[in-house]
């Protein structure tokens, strides 16, 4: 008989109206790798808020069954005392204090209203040597990169001794190396009998470390494989509910004149670093140009710093339809007709309390208002014109973008950029931690917006997806671009190589 760590029976639940889990079934075997595979909206990360107390007993239907008992969580506190750990997607770390007592953040013990900081630092030197991972334990969270950032949420965790390790998209923000030293993390877990539920869009994680997938669709578990006897397409089309049969749609574009100019363009930030030095670019109408690199080579430095969107000094010509153009801050840009969706949506993009229609609408009010007041109406009729061309999945525009799923909330602000009606198009990691199937929404809209005169300068990790998509391709090392490739001269290992500074 199989050794069930974990089963999830007829769990159901609902959000209003919304049917978001219906009669879902889900079992997990002690000590493997379960990935659990879907659509945005899904129900994945739901499923897991209600197994790790978010969502606490009696606002769902259904039971949780811990190595045989069932459980009742109330709480977050609930599920940690049964040794489940959740490490969520957005990251819950306070910036301002260490990387030492953010580890221990909620789990700090004091004798006589005293905390033995030596002991603190010890212990969490201890697990970042576990994890074979070195973090100044001094440093404020907000100095460190991203990716050492997700693996303190990781040594959060280990500090419980869990034993069901929740991840959520872990990698989305990580370098390959930091990817690499995650999965050897996980693996190490495993071997010491640990049970880990990885949430991933990155299929190639899938078959790299997983023993089991199991996938969602429309809130319930469609299929479920030993990943030995799968493959990605079954999976995406499971996932999808039909065949995907390309990644990429076809495009048959024509970049006609130059659009936008970038001319001897540094950039240096309030501490004096420079950032990008002696930038020089050109992006033609209706042209996809992708800028590649390796994590910190000054890509989204580059746009955010042309957009006006960094603090420091800039020098260098820009120009847009063969005019010289002065950028200060990003009101500017967006008055000159350029938009810029950020790689980071929660931090910088979304007010996630407000309304789908608000965010959607914040960067073009003037549109909406006569002498000072806001035509609401209006408003709320356009950005549904918005939201449905883009294919926002919500009950209405009223509804809390805190409420969407990842890919919703980044079609809401691909629907903000549209609504500026841009010449210009800046997409700084444009489909991070979403599906294949949104990812495919957005290729789409991308080339129509092109085929329509855009000009789109994308960012992106994911060199699939740089080659896929791009009529060009910018590779960006220490600041500089570094090489040009055409669409039909490009592979992974040419962008590799000058990437790493070869030749």
């Amino acid at each position: 008989m199989e050794n069930y760590i974990l089963e999830m029976k007829n769990i159901s639940k609902k959000f209003s109206h919304i049917k978001a889990l219906d009669k879902v079934n889900l079992k997990v075997s002690k000590g493997e790798i379960h990935a659990l595979c879907g659509e945005n909206g899904a129900g994945k990360s739901t499923l897991m808020k209600i197994l790790s107390g978010v969502y606490p007993h009696k606002t769902y239907d259904g039971d949780i069954i811990i190595n045989g008992e069932i459980k009742k969580f109330h709480s977050v506190r609930d599920s940690e005392k049964a040794h489940i750990s959740i490490i969520y997607q957005e990251l819950a770390l306070v910036r301002d204090i260490t990387v030492a007592e953010n580890i221990f953040l909620g789990k700090l013990k004091a004798k006589c209203g005293i905390v033995n900081w030596n002991k603190i630092y010890a212990e969490s030197k201890n697990i970042l040597d576990e994890m074979e991972i070195s973090i100044n334990l001094s440093k404020n969270v907000k100095d460190i990169g991203i990716g050492q950032q997700q693996l303190i949420e990781i040594a959060k965790a280990l500090i419980l001794n869990s034993d069901i390790l929740i991840l959520d998209e872990p990698t989305a923000a990580l370098t390959k190396n930091e990817t690499k030293i995650l999965m050897n993390i996980l693996m190490g877990l495993k071997s010491k009998g640990v049970t880990c539920i990885l949430i991933t869009h990155k299929l190639d994680e899938v078959f790299d470390i997983s023993d089991r997938i199991s996938i969602l669709r429309d809130g319930s578990i469609v299929s479920s494989f030993k990943t030995s006897e799968t493959n990605e397409n079954e999976i995406i089309k499971h996932m999808v509910g039909r065949e995907l049969t390309q990644r990429y749609p076809n495009s048959t574009r024509i970049c006609k004149e130059s659009k936008f100019k970038v001319s001897n363009f540094s950039f240096v930030d309030h501490n004096e670093n420079t950032l990008v030095s002696d930038i020089n670019f050109e992006v033609r109408s209706g042209e996809i140009v992708g800028i590649s690199g390796l994590m910190g080579a000054g890509r989204t430095e580059l746009i955010s710093s042309i957009f006006g969107f960094m603090k420091g000094k800039s020098k260098g010509d820009i120009y847009l339809d063969g005019k010289k153009i002065n950028i200060k801050c990003p009101k500017d840009a967006i008055n000159f007709g350029i938009a810029m969706l950020n790689e980071d949506r929660k931090q910088y993009g979304l007010i996630l309390e407000q309304s789908i229609s608000n965010n959607i609408s914040i960067s073009s009010l003037s549109l909406f208002s006569t002498l000072g007041v806001l035509n609401k109406d209006k408003e709320y009729k356009d950005t549904v014109l918005y939201s449905e061309e883009i294919g926002v999945k919500a009950p209405s525009v009223s509804a809390k973008v805190s409420t969407l799923s990842g890919g919703n909330q980044q079609k809401v602000l691909l629907a903000r950029c549209l609504m500026t009606k841009p010449k210009v198009l800046f997409l700084d990691e444009p489909t991070r931690g979403i599906d294949v199937g949104a990812k495919y929404e957005i290729y789409v809209l991308m080339n129509k917006l092109a085929s329509e005169g855009t000009s789109i300068i994308m960012i992106s990790s994911e060199l699939p997806e740089i080659i896929g998509m791009s009529d060009r391709v910018l590779v960006m090392r220490e600041g500089k671009i570094v090489a040009q490739f055409q669409k039909d001269e490009v592979d992974q290992e040419k962008i590799m190589t000058k990437s790493a500074g070869g030749e």
